[in-house]
């Protein structure tokens, strides 16, 4: 039990900076999914182009070679060298927002084309059409897929164990080498604290899902699923 509670703690001794790592990852995700998300919905052709090549160059390539570019070419190309965990927080933001950025385009065209033409019957401009009327409408279906995504990048935060950042997968690899005989017990720490956080990440936004929708005056799909199960029940 002695490996046990040195191996579990020298783990969760990485727990911080794989949380510090996600959630800036998230924050970048979002700001510039929206970016480019709403660049791709532009009516300007070359800043359209632009966030298409952002979007195909980051979602075409491998996560962990866009890593070592910015974390050993870079400093080789311009002598900047980050520290490791920036370097992760924003190799995993520029990825992520790649297809963030194609979920919002997607939302935001799912908008029914009423909502457009009212806001130009009512003489808006463009951006107050698109974040007075098209945005929010879209932000309740953005959540789904960005619940996923987030996910995703949680458990692309092991990639990070390549710069040594100091994050749990590193941790755990760190130990293997001396706790052989108990790599259950690694691995399987690990498997729980990444479940634990996308639990965590899970319930977050389900939360602002039932807000959005309430928002909108939509019925929440628990509320619903409820609804329609104790319905069947009863004409059983």
């Amino acid at each position: 039990m002695a490996n046990v509670s040195h191996i579990v703690s020298s783990i969760l001794a990485g727990l911080g900076t794989t949380v510090v790592a996600a959630v800036g990852g998230i924050l970048v995700t979002v700001v510039v999914a929206l970016i480019a998300g709403l660049a791709l919905l532009s009516l300007r052709w070359p800043v359209r182009a632009v966030a298409r090549v952002y979007v195909e160059v980051f979602r075409g390539t491998s996560e962990v070679v866009q890593l070592f570019w910015l974390y050993f070419v870079l400093p080789v190309l311009v002598g900047l060298q980050l520290v490791p965990l920036f370097a992760g927080i924003l190799v995993l933001g520029l990825n992520h927002g790649a297809y963030g950025a194609e979920v919002v385009r997607g939302a935001v065209r799912s908008v029914p084309k009423e909502q457009y033409e009212g806001a130009v019957a009512l003489n808006f401009s463009p951006a107050q059409r698109m974040f007075r009327v098209l945005l929010p409408q879209a932000f309740a279906e953005l959540l789904p897929p960005f619940n996923n995504l987030f996910i995703q990048l949680l458990k692309s935060t092991a990639l990070l164990s390549f710069i040594s950042a100091g994050e749990i997968t590193e941790r755990g690899e760190l130990l293997r080498p001396v706790f052989g005989a108990d790599i259950g017990w690694i691995y399987g720490t690990e498997l729980v604290l990444y479940l634990l956080l996308a639990i965590l990440i899970t319930t977050g936004m389900r939360a602002l899902e039932r807000w959005a929708a309430r928002r909108l005056g939509r019925t929440p799909v628990a509320s619903t699923a409820r609804v329609l199960s104790v319905g069947s029940g009863g004409a059983g």
